[in-house]
């Protein structure tokens, strides 16, 4: 049986993760699509807006999350 969803929010450790990237080139990037969402520096940004942003599909981005 799947786990519910336990969270909303993506952190910059899940971006590093992800993609790869280390800790620095993931705040840029979480910073970057921060900006094109016109959010505030200190928002969130939620994991299927990070998903959208970067066209990578939920449920391959999903196992990386502990939740």
């Amino acid at each position: 049986m799947k786990k519910p969803l336990q969270r909303l929010v993506i952190y910059t450790k899940d971006v590093e993760k992800i993609t790869g990237l280390k800790a620095q080139a993931s705040r840029k990037l979480m910073e970057t699509i921060r900006q094109n969402l016109g959010k505030q520096k200190r928002q969130f940004i939620t994991i299927s807006e990070f998903c959208e942003a970067t066209g990578l599909p939920e449920e391959r981005v999903l196992p990386f999350l502990e939740l």
